[in-house]
Formats: C-alpha cells, sequence, structure tokens
C-alpha cells in the first residue's frame, strides 16, 4: 500500500544505490522527463539520459552522499505530455542509512517549479519595463522601448504601431474604425527583433502601415481584445496570403507562433503591439499573453502620457508663436533684431515678451517682459499682457503710468481667474521694461518693474547701465508708484532690453553676466543680428538655467528739415493760425496734394486743444514714410 501511494505520488520520486544505479522510480518522474522504467532501471542517469544535464546531476548525487545532507540542483527538462515546452524542475538528494548508519543509497525527489519560476521571470521582466519603458516623453521613443524590452525576454520578433494622429497629440478614437473604404493606417513607432537589421520587418521605423483587411489585427482593433495564435497558420487562403510582403517574411523567418495585443488608455485605442517567435521554437502559450498584456498596459501608460505632452507642448508653441511679434516695425526711430531662447529646447515655451509698438509723431515704445513660470499657462498670460501693453501704448501714456496700469490689469486677471473654479489660476508675477524713444529729441523715457535695466551703448562703444528706479513686479499689489527717467541718446545709440535669463546663471551672478553682455555689444561696427548672435551665446559649456530674450534697437533721428513745430495761443486765433502754418509747410515739403486734408486734420485737433486744456498748445508736423500730425 506504501509503495503504490508513492508510485502515484505527484512528484517524481527516484532511489538508486550507492553506485548512482537506479533501482526503484515512481510513475511521475517517467512522465517529468520523458526516460522509460525500462531504461532507466539499473541505469545511472548517465546511462539512460546522456549528456551535461544528468552529468550535473550526478555530481549532486554524490556530494548528497559523500556529506550525508541533503543537495538540491534545478534543471531543465521536455516532459513527455508537453514536449515542445521547457520545463524547469527542482531535484532534492539525500543519502540513505541502515540503523547502523551504514549508506544503503540515496533518494531523490523531483518538483516541477515551472510556473514558480515564470512567475518570478514575469516579475523580473516587469521590474525593468518600470525603468525602461516611458524613459522619455516622446511617444515614438517609448514604441521602441516597448520593442526593446519584447526582445528577446519574450519573443524573437515585436513591433509597435501606432495610429497615425498619436505621435503628434492628438486625441484617440474609442475605437478604430477598420469598416470603412479607407485602409487603416499606423505608424511604425518601434521594432525590435533578434536578427541584426530586423529583416523580418517589411516597414522601417516611422514609415506608414496599412492594416491587412479581414486579419486578425482588424479584429482586435474592433474589439479591443488581445488575439493569441499559438501556431500561425501562413497556408494558402488564410489572412496572411492576402498580404504578399508579410507572407514572404512569415515563410523566409520561419514566424510560428503571434500574439496581437491592444494599446489601450483611458478606453481609447492607442495602436496595436504584436509579439512572434522564429527562432524560438516554443509557441505562445496564455501565460506569454498575460504577460504581453501587462507590458503592453504599463507601455500605454507612459504612451498617453507623452501623447498629451506632446498635445500641450504644441498648443503652447502654437500659442506663443501667435503672441509673439514675426516682423518688429521700428519705423523712422530705432533699427530693432531680437532673439528668444528657451532654456528648454524641447518644450520650448515660456513667459517671455518683447514688442516694437509704432506711436504717433515716429515715435515707437520698446517692451520686454517675463512672467513667472513655463508652459501653456505662463504663455497665456504673457499673451495677455502684451496684448494690454499695446492697448495701453495706444492711449499715449508714459512709461510710469502705463506701468501703473499693467499692474493693476494683471491683479484683475488674476483675481478673475481665481473666482473661476474651472479656470487654472493666472501666473502669478511678472517683470516688465517699457521705453518710448522720440526720433524728433532723441530723447527715450523709460521705466521699469522690478526688470533689469536696460544696457545702452553710444556709438564709440561706451557701455551704461542706466540708474533706473526699480519698481516692483507686476501683480504683486504693493502699490508703490513706479518712476520714469528720461535720457537723451546720439544717434546711433544701441538699446538693450532683455531678461534675465541672459545675466543670469547657476554659477555666476548678474554683475558678471552685464559685464558680459556690455562686453559683447561693445562693438560698433556690427549688425544687429550679429550683436544678438554674440550677446545669448552662454558661458561655454553651459546651457541657460532660464529662458532668454533680448531685444537690440539702434536709434535712427529724423533731419530739422523733416520736423516743423509751433506754439500756438490757447485760444480762438490758433485754428485758423494752425491752418495757415500747416499748408505752408506743405507747400515747402513739396506736399501740395494733402493741403485739404491736412488743414481739416489740423483745424479738428487744435479745436479739441482749445476746448479741452489749458495753457499754450505746440503742433508739430513730421515727414518721414508719411505725413504726421501731433
Amino acid at each position: 500500500m506504501r509503495e503504490s501511494l508513492l508510485t502515484h505520488a505527484p512528484i517524481g520520486i527516484i532511489v538508486r544505490d550507492p553506485q548512482l544505479r537506479c533501482v526503484w522510480v515512481n510513475d511521475t518522474m517517467e512522465s517529468q522527463d520523458g526516460i522509460s522504467r525500462d531504461r532507466r532501471l539499473g541505469r545511472r542517469l548517465t546511462g539512460s539520459r546522456p549528456g551535461f544535464e544528468a552529468e550535473a546531476l550526478e555530481a549532486v548525487m554524490r556530494q548528497a552522499l559523500r556529506n550525508g545532507t541533503t543537495a538540491v540542483h534545478e534543471y531543465r527538462a521536455w516532459p513527455a505530455e508537453d514536449p515542445r515546452r521547457e520545463h524547469a524542475f527542482s531535484a532534492s538528494y539525500f543519502c540513505l542509512q541502515d540503523a547502523d548508519g551504514k549508506t544503503l543509497g540515496l533518494c531523490g525527489i523531483s518538483v516541477d517549479v515551472t510556473s514558480s519560476q515564470r512567475a518570478r521571470e514575469r516579475l523580473a521582466i516587469l521590474s525593468q519595463a518600470s525603468t525602461r519603458i516611458g524613459s522619455t516623453l516622446d511617444v515614438m521613443q517609448t514604441g521602441q522601448e516597448l520593442a526593446d524590452l519584447a526582445v528577446p525576454l519574450l519573443a524573437d520578433f515585436a513591433y509597435v504601431d501606432l495610429g497615425e494622429s498619436i505621435p503628434f497629440g492628438e486625441e484617440p478614437s474609442p475605437r478604430i474604425d477598420t469598416m470603412s473604404d479607407r485602409p487603416t493606417v499606423f505608424l511604425r513607432a518601434g521594432q525590435a527583433s533578434i536578427h541584426p537589421g530586423i529583416p523580418e520587418s517589411t516597414f522601417a521605423r516611422g514609415e506608414t502601415v496599412f492594416v491587412p483587411p479581414a486579419s486578425p489585427l482588424t479584429g482586435v482593433l474592433c474589439t479591443g481584445r488581445s488575439h493569441l495564435e499559438p501556431v500561425l497558420d501562413a497556408s494558402p487562403g488564410t489572412w496572411v496570403d492576402r498580404d504578399p510582403a508579410r507572407a514572404q517574411k512569415i515563410r523566409e523567418y520561419g514566424i510560428h507562433s503571434l500574439m496581437i495585443v491592444p494599446i489601450i488608455a483611458r478606453r481609447a485605442v492607442l495602436g496595436i503591439a504584436l509579439f512572434l517567435r522564429t527562432e524560438d521554437p516554443v509557441p505562445f502559450h496564455e501565460d506569454d499573453l498575460l504577460l504581453a498584456e501587462e507590458l503592453v498596459t504599463r507601455a500605454a501608460l507612459s504612451l498617453d502620457n507623452a501623447r498629451q505632452y506632446t498635445r500641450e507642448h504644441t498648443t503652447a508653441l502654437a500659442l506663443q508663436r501667435d503672441l509673439l511679434p514675426r516682423r518688429l516695425m521700428g519705423g523712422a526711430a530705432v533699427e530693432a533684431a531680437w532673439r528668444y531662447l528657451p532654456a528648454d529646447a524641447e518644450a520650448g515655451v515660456g513667459g517671455d515678451w518683447f514688442d516694437v509698438i509704432p506711436l504717433s509723431g515716429a515715435r515707437v515704445a520698446l517692451v520686454v517682459g517675463d512672467v513667472v513660470g513655463h508652459g501653456i499657462n505662463a504663455a497665456a498670460t504673457m499673451g495677455r499682457l502684451r496684448t494690454a501693453v499695446r492697448t495701453l501704448a495706444d492711449l499715449e501714456l508714459p512709461p510710469d503710468e502705463l506701468l501703473a496700469h499693467l499692474d493693476d490689469t494683471f491683479q484683475r486677471l488674476a483675481e478673475q481667474d481665481a473666482d473661476a473654479a474651472d479656470r487654472t489660476p493666472t501666473v502669478v508675477g511678472a517683470t516688465c521694461l517699457y521705453a518710448v524713444y522720440d526720433p524728433v529729441t532723441r530723447r527715450c523715457t523709460m521705466a521699469r518693474a522690478g526688470h533689469p535695466p536696460p544696457a545702452i551703448i553710444d556709438p564709440q562703444g561706451g557701455v551704461t547701465f542706466p540708474d533706473l528706479p526699480t519698481g516692483t513686479p507686476l501683480g504683486i499689489g504693493l502699490g508703490v508708484p513706479f518712476e520714469a527717467v528720461e535720457l537723451e541718446l546720439p544717434e546711433g545709440s544701441l538699446l538693450a532690453l532683455y531678461t534675465d535669463g541672459l545675466i543670469e546663471t547657476r554659477d555666476h551672478d548678474i554683475d558678471v553676466g552685464m559685464r558680459r553682455l556690455g562686453t559683447a555689444l561693445a562693438q560698433p561696427g556690427r549688425s544687429l543680428e550679429d550683436l544678438c548672435t554674440r550677446a545669448t551665446e552662454t558661458f561655454q559649456g553651459q546651457a541657460p538655467s532660464d529662458d532668454i530674450t533680448l531685444l537690440l534697437a539702434r536709434t535712427l533721428s529724423l533731419s530739422p528739415t523733416q520736423v516743423a513745430s509751433w506754439t500756438l495761443p490757447n485760444d480762438r486765433t490758433a485754428v485758423p493760425s494752425a491752418r495757415h502754418l500747416a499748408a505752408r509747410r506743405l507747400t515747402e515739403w513739396g506736399l501740395e496734394g494733402l493741403e485739404d486734408s491736412t488743414k481739416l486734420i489740423v483745424s479738428e485737433l487744435v479745436t479739441n486743444a482749445v476746448r479741452h486744456s489749458t495753457g499754450p498748445i505746440r503742433l508739430r508736423l513730421i515727414q518721414h514714410q508719411v505725413l504726421t500730425r501731433k
């Protein structure tokens, strides 16, 4: 009865004599290693199953006989009921002794540990997935990382195809339509193979991929469920036969087993991942599919994060491109050039802005600002401030008054956003420098709100940083009034307005950066574009720690012959006098054809001045690209 129980025990049991010859074995051992009882009895293991594994096992047996202790060894075999699939076994050997301690032989117990070993292997692969998949916020790179991890740990050849709009950040569809007349189109995001050059693939990475109709791929896309084909049928008449290029690769490289897993995130299909075996003769099984699905699920989260980042990044870039000026029009007042360098070359979006705004009387406003933070919120806030500056500039406000109104505007925007529950609060804090240059008087009036002072380079190359009152940053709400300073600039002077990213680094203070900027700009003979390039070169070997914006303006001046000025009394006689003086000057300039319209405009301007002002009235006509009345 006891022997019968051991004979049918679910574990393999074998008894050997001191010479390691088999004297008894149960039925389970034959099912584990495929060696029949007749081949085993009376023989050593090396006699019934020659090879390296048998020699290693006998070495463990001798150790157990010699030491009188239990010895354990793991080995691999192909059971009779599953000859194409490798199994792992753990063998324990212990010495058999009689009552006097004499060695009688050896007993071995063998247990199939395939499941537990595969579980450990799956955990190891999943552990690698957490570090190797999603290392960047790049959709295509994440697809390649998934393929690289799968080969050779799970498959001999693997590839990842994503919906053609996914790499561009667009929202995926809940299910991809495979029933329309249009072919289903993907992009090959990643692929890997045990063979150099990935010869099994019919597409290169980044190429457009067309899904064959009436195939398991379309079924996976329709249902959102994985497909396992342990033995791939590539015979004539199957779906493979309808795709000649794919069929040729399958037959040439012996692709014999297939898994297709949909890449799904937030209930939407991003694409598909395929896993195939060529050299490995063991077909895919259900546990392989479970592992593949777990890998794809983890990759899907990273892919969707990368897609959403791409969408936000693209939106922010488009927003910033639309908000920043594409051309700078300095008119008769200045020649202008600029540079914008984001600290994050990949993100490329920040809160810096600049502008050159034409004003009446041939004057021009120069502005540079810096909103706290990066990304789409900073870019949106920057756009609102730039629009506000342009609106306030049209009111002909002096720089200090304009900054005061801009500060109020910023605070109102912040309050409105704070009250809106469905909106992200406005970025708090911004700095700004606003200057107005008049080419007639060559005078420049400027004020700043917590912003670095401008650099002024005279025509001989002398550099100064004017001592402007600092002012408080916008949006702080301290209520401290801003102060303006007026300077007279020689014709050909260079004004440099910039953000603090140009002069601040992690390793140097602002003074070092300002001296470096002054040295780079003190080159009177160079073009503005060349000066922009020289000034925005960072410290050698260092990347900028903040966004860099630089606006350069070289001052021009108008000839006295292009300007006519008069002081008129503040009474009714001013109107006819102004009309007569303007008409006479137009004749001197050869612009008689503008006399009627100019006299009408001058009458309106002077009449309004008489009605609504006190003190003398000053009228000025300027001739440059057009006739300007002020």
